[in-house]
């Protein structure tokens, strides 16, 4: 995202749109890619109270929020591209708030990895989540990502 410093991700995290909705897609290709046609919308502050969650020493990944979404709303899969924005838009939100934070940091990309769209960086997340008792790894040469070692063992059950 851009020019973070001058939105106000708090009132971002409250409107909901037209959500949460379930949208049947055609797309064959989509409907093969994700198991279904029945494809949901939650709204960006289910994924704030889903993040709020998770306690210190615990993780969840973007992809676990989706399944959940999916299954409690009955659909086949929960939108990707929604759920990355929403993800963000939590963490700026509680980087913005003095008080009542949400643990963003503990949320990770898939495999593991860190989320470089986050408050800070790569180089914040990974401060919070070393913080916290996990390891962080450096993958790759020229393509660097970073990643929570073993993160599995972390994962926390929603």
């Amino acid at each position: 995202m851009a020019n973070e410093d001058k939105k106000d991700f708090n009132a971002m995290l409250m409107d909901s749109k037209d959500m949460p909705k379930v949208q049947i897609i055609t797309d064959e290709k989509s409907i093969e890619k994700y198991g279904g046609d029945k494809m949901y919308f939650a709204p960006p502050i289910d994924y704030d109270k889903v993040m709020r969650l998770v306690p210190c020493g615990k993780l969840l990944t973007v992809g676990t929020i989706r399944d959940y979404f999916a299954k409690q709303s009955g659909a086949d899969f929960t939108e990707p591209i929604t759920a990355g924005i929403f993800v963000s838009i939590v963490a700026w939100a509680s980087y913005q708030r003095v008080e009542d934070k949400t643990p963003y940091w503990r949320t990770l990309k898939a495999n593991g990895e860190l989320n470089a769209k986050y408050p800070g960086g790569i180089e914040v997340q990974k401060e919070m989540l070393e913080n916290e008792g996990h390891t962080v790894v450096q993958k790759g040469r020229t393509n660097i990502k970073y990643y929570v070692k073993d993160y599995e063992k972390a994962l926390f059950s929603l």
